[in-house]
């Protein structure tokens, strides 16, 4: 049997809290040629912005460096949060770089080749079963829909 479906404002506020305590994703990036390559990587949620860091040889950095469209999943298949966003490289505050290091477990910034990559979400969808489907795009050109 399945459960009633989430009003949209309890749905927002349940991404928010697992974008806040979830501590890995699923990341999906595609190569120059099209090539898709999925990997978990660690992120902290940061101003309505999600943060990575990975070796700049490894296929997702040498991906989102060639092209800065991803998408990101949390979650299981029947409680899922979906994330497609835009890519930027650059610097985290310290702020943000000590609640990286200590949400993931592991702090990039010593080593000079582990860039931070900022995702700024597009469109996040959630849904549980299927009476959630109609209704999953949460946040759609980057505005909050709820």
């Amino acid at each position: 049997m399945t459960a009633e479906a989430r009003p949209l404002e309890v749905r927002k506020q349940d991404v928010l809290n697992r974008l806040e305590k979830d501590v890995d994703a699923w990341v999906s990036t595609a190569s120059p040629d099209g090539t898709p390559y999925l990997m978990p990587l660690s992120f902290l949620w940061s101003d309505g912005t999600l943060l990575l860091s990975t070796a700049r040889t490894n296929p997702t950095a040498r991906n989102l460096l060639a092209n800065p469209v991803v998408q990101l999943t949390l979650g299981e298949v029947r409680d899922v949060i979906h994330v497609a966003g835009t890519v930027a490289v650059g610097d985290v505050s310290e702020a943000e770089g000590d609640a990286f290091a200590a949400k993931a477990g592991f702090d990039p910034r010593p080593l000079a080749n582990y860039p931070f990559f900022r995702v700024t979400p597009t469109k996040i969808q959630a849904w549980r079963e299927v009476n959630e489907l109609k209704d999953r795009v949460l946040l759609d050109n980057g505005t909050w829909l709820v």
